[in-house]
C-alpha cells in the first residue's frame, strides 16, 4: 500500500526532492548507522490535511483517527481512461455512505515511469462533490494527487472543506476490488499541511465484509464515540 521512501524518488511537480543520506555507519566504525532525511510533507504515500489548501485549516495532527482506521472499499476504475468526474463515478459501484473509499486506477503503471507524469488520473470537482454527497470520510488514490494536474485546487477544496481526509500516493497494484481493513497512520507533524503515512490494507473475509452502506454497527458507533478522535 505505501510506496517506499528512497533517495531521488518521484515527487509531485514542484515539490522538494527526496534526499536520503547516510551520515554514520557501523560498517565504517561508527557507533550506529544514522540517515538524514530531506523531503516534502507530500512525499510518497501521504495524507492531506485541510491546511494544505485552506487558510487556517486544521493540521494533520488534528485529523480524526477514526477516519484513518477501519473498513474501506477498493473500487477498481482501471478501465476508465480519463479523469473521474461525477458521471464516471456514478457509472461504477462506488458505495453509498462508504466511509473510506480507495480508487484503483490506471495510475498503477505510472509508478515505474521513472519521473513525474502529469497525465495521471484524478478526481474532478464535480466528482469530488459526488463522493462528498455519498458520505465519504476518507478518499484515497493511487498517485501523488487526488485532483488532475491541470486543475488541482477545486477538488481538493471540495473534499477538505467537507472534512474528507485525502490519502494520496497509494500503491494499489496488489489490491483486489472489494472490502478491506485500512490502517493509515501519518506522521504527527504539528500543524502540518500533510505528512507521509504508512498505510496497511488487509482483505476482509465474507462474513466481515462491508455492509451495503459501508457503515459501522450500532455497537461500533458507540465504541467510536468513546475513543479519542485526535492523535
Amino acid at each position: 500500500m505505501s510506496v517506499p521512501l528512497d533517495d531521488g524518488m518521484v515527487v509531485y511537480e514542484g515539490d522538494p526532492p527526496v534526499r536520503v543520506e547516510r551520515v554514520s555507519s557501523v560498517e565504517e566504525g561508527d557507533l550506529a548507522t544514522v540517515r538524514r532525511l530531506e523531503l516534502g510533507s507530500h512525499t510518497g504515500t501521504h495524507v492531506d490535511a485541510p491546511a494544505h489548501f485552506i487558510a487556517g485549516g486544521a493540521g494533520v495532527d488534528e485529523l480524526p483517527l477514526d477516519a484513518l482506521v477501519g473498513e474501506a472499499a477498493v473500487v477498481d476504475l482501471s478501465a476508465h481512461a480519463g479523469d473521474l468526474d461525477a458521471a464516471a463515478l456514478r457509472g461504477r459501484r462506488v458505495p453509498c455512505d462508504g466511509e473510506r473509499v480507495l480508487l484503483k486506477t490506471r495510475n498503477a503503471d505510472l509508478w515505474d515511469a521513472g519521473g513525474f507524469r502529469p497525465d495521471y488520473v484524478g478526481v474532478t470537482e464535480d466528482g469530488a462533490r459526488e463522493l462528498v454527497g455519498r458520505g465519504v470520510r476518507l478518499l484515497g488514490i493511487d498517485y501523488l494527487s487526488i485532483a488532475p494536474s491541470g486543475d488541482p485546487v477545486p477538488a481538493h477544496r471540495v473534499l477538505l472543506e467537507a472534512g474528507v481526509v485525502i490519502l494520496e500516493g497509494l500503491d494499489l497494484r496488489a489490491a483486489a476490488e472489494g472490502p478491506h481493513e485500512l490502517v493509515c497512520l501519518p506522521l504527527r507533524l504539528r500543524g502540518g499541511d500533510g505528512a507521509p503515512a504508512r498505510a496497511l490494507l488487509r482483505p476482509l473475509s465474507g462474513e466481515r465484509s462491508l455492509r451495503r452502506s459501508f457503515g459501522m454497527t450500532v455497537h461500533g458507533r458507540l465504541l467510536a464515540a468513546n475513543r479519542p478522535r485526535r492523535f
